[in-house]
């Protein structure tokens, strides 16, 4: 089988195929001075661009792992997904609280999506 990686950086891809499926790296936010449901919104962007690259879309999506410096934020962090969200087709997730690499970013999101 074929591994293809998405955009590459230096230490990681934003995102690697295989298998069918779509892993994505932690996505955090182009604007690190956004609030938290900015970050969210602007990250759920990010994702939607790398789904669509990969060829499937946040419809496909499998499971999702959201990391929240602060857990007061998960109410801010929830309007922006509510709004993203397709209601009929809601991943399996999780949302944690945990120190993030940049003191400025308040959320990282990371998931697997089938390809469509």
């Amino acid at each position: 089988m074929t591994i293809k990686r998405l955009q590459p950086e230096e230490r990681l891809a934003g995102a690697v195929v295989h298998g069918g499926l779509v892993y994505l790296a932690g996505q955090v936010a182009d604007d690190a001075d956004l609030d938290a449901e900015g970050q969210t919104a602007d990250i759920l962007r990010q994702i939607d661009a790398i789904l669509a690259e990969a060829g499937t879309s946040k419809a496909n999506l499998i499971s999702v792992q959201i990391f929240l410096s602060d857990m007061n934020d998960m109410a801010a962090m929830n309007r922006a997904w509510d709004a993203w969200l397709d209601p009929a087709s809601k991943p399996a997730r999780a949302t944690v609280e945990a120190r993030l690499a940049n003191p400025k970013w308040k959320v990282e999101i990371t998931g697997i999506a089938a390809l469509a």
